[in-house]
């Protein structure tokens, strides 16, 4: 008995916990079930409308002098005099003595040049006579056959003729030696560098000086091949001129002790070929009489000053700008649909800059960008929009509408003294009012536009064009190339 239950007592007590294991798992109670429904998330955005961008392009590039020279002297001789603006940094004019060489040996040469002349005139007058009577001899003598050369002394007389001929030559070349004792300015300019001084003997070969141009610099700007596209020069093409009449406007911009300073001029010509380091083509910007004081007080526009510039290149039409801050994966806009649902939608950005994009594919007028940063921006989350009057950031933009505007207004009239005044009244109209016209010139558009007279424009306009550039106004289109064309 006593064996028996060893065995079973065992199987009891297991099989007990066996069925007490069962009956706990089936005999719990059901977890209370809980409904998720997370809220809507809270974005701002705003409604697209197509607009036009003027696009820019921004390069840079260093300051240059359209006209770089070296004096050279055609004469040698010792320097006797320097004009008082041939010193480093002097401004000149054109035609104005810069230095003389000593000119006595020229002089003398110029004397020996005459009387030598003197000579070999007489000599010929000589001559002359002697041929004339040889001529009177044959008659006398009648032989009835025509003379020769030689008795009428016509080798004789085309001696004294060749000799008369190389002395006025000598006078001539004694007459330019002398002259060219005195070197004067090619052009208005200014010296960078001096070499030579008071006492110094020169001969042709030297350097006395470097000096360059004034009247216009020149800046040297790369530009990408993509930039090249929005830019719009013409091609130019073997036998033309590699020159743009109405190139696109140009801003080059410096900073001078904390200022920065801006001056308008135009695109030019741009190089013939392409850069293979940096597969960048270089177009030049003109800007007129960078040393000209201005009302403001502006700095002159130093050679080999490093500025920065932006070119206005062509206006995108119908295109959507959007901060580039919205930007997602560089492909996508977050958007807002009829069922306040998030899309993605990809775009085609057809221009930027470190502040916007322009789309020109993939949106649609109404869409309604998100100007909100949703950190896990999944497609179809439900979203409750606030919708935004204006954005609360700036966007570049440019009004490009009211430039459109403007350049119509100036579009020439057409025909007679009544289409001249009226396109200078609407240029009149055009300059603001903290940059009024200086009274002198004032004076004279005044004039030309009640004379009402045409063969003045161009004058007119250049002068107006001149003080445009140099004061950073901007003329409507046409205002710059000598008026109206008829």
């Amino acid at each position: 008995m006593k064996k028996l239950l060893r065995i079973l007592l065992p199987v009891i007590v297991l099989g007990g916990c066996g069925f007490l294991a069962w009956w706990i798992v089936h005999t719990k109670p059901e977890p209370r079930q809980r409904n998720f429904n997370p809220g809507a998330t809270q974005v701002e955005v705003f409604v697209l409308s197509p607009s036009s961008y003027q696009v820019e392009l921004e390069t840079q590039g260093t300051v240059s002098a359209r006209t770089d020279s070296t004096l050279i002297p055609e004469v040698r001789g010792r320097i006797l005099e320097v004009g008082p603006n041939f010193q480093d940094g002097a401004f000149f004019e054109e035609g104005e003595i810069l230095l003389r060489i000593d000119p006595r040996d020229y002089e003398t040469e110029l004397v020996v040049a005459e009387a030598n002349l003197s000579q070999m005139q007489l000599a010929l007058a000589e001559e002359q006579a002697r041929a004339d009577q040889a001529f009177q001899d044959w008659k006398r003598l009648s032989l009835g056959e025509e003379p020769s050369d030689l008795v009428l002394r016509g080798p004789q007389l085309k001696r004294a003729k060749a000799n008369v001929s190389s002395a006025e030559a000598r006078l001539e070349n004694a007459k330019r030696n002398l002259e060219r004792t005195e070197i004067k300015a090619p052009f208005a300019g200014r010296v960078l560098t001096k070499m030579v001084d008071v006492g110094q003997y020169v001969a042709p070969g030297n350097q006395m000086a470097r000096v360059y141009a004034v009247d216009f610099a020149e800046v040297r700007l790369p530009l990408t091949e993509t930039q090249l596209t929005f830019l719009g020069l013409p091609e130019i093409y073997r036998g033309e001129t590699p020159t743009f009449r109405d190139g696109p406007n140009v801003t080059v911009s410096s900073t001078v002790a904390d200022k920065t300073h801006e001056w308008s001029g135009r695109i030019v010509r741009a190089e013939g070929s392409f850069d293979t380091r940096t597969r960048q083509l270089f177009v030049i910007a003109q800007i007129r009489n960078p040393y000209g004081r201005t009302e403001g007080g502006r700095p002159p526009l130093k050679m080999g000053s490093f500025v920065k510039a932006k070119i206005r290149g062509s206006v995108l039409e119908d295109v959507y700008v959007v901060p580039r801050r919205l930007l997602r994966e560089n492909s996508f806009l977050l958007t807002v649909d009829e069922n306040n649902t998030l899309r993605r939608k990809p775009v085609n950005i057809v221009w930027q800059n470190d502040n916007s994009i322009v789309v020109d594919k993939g949106l649609a007028a109404g869409d309604k960008i998100v100007l909100t940063d949703v950190p896990f921006a999944l497609e179809a989350l439900p979203v409750e929009a606030t919708v935004l009057d204006k954005l609360p950031f700036e966007v570049e933009k440019v009004d490009v509408e009211a430039i459109v505007a403007r350049r119509a207004a100036a579009a020439p009239a057409g025909g007679g003294a009544g289409g001249a005044g009226g396109f200078l009244g609407q240029i009149m109209a055009s300059i603001p009012a903290d940059k009024p016209l200086p009274a002198d010139l004032k004076a004279k558009v005044d004039s030309v536009m009640a004379s009402g007279d045409r063969a003045q424009m161009r004058p007119i306009m250049q002068e107006l064009r001149t003080w445009a550039e140099e004061n950073g106004v901007e003329l409507p289109a046409g205002g710059g190339r000598g008026g109206p064309r008829g």
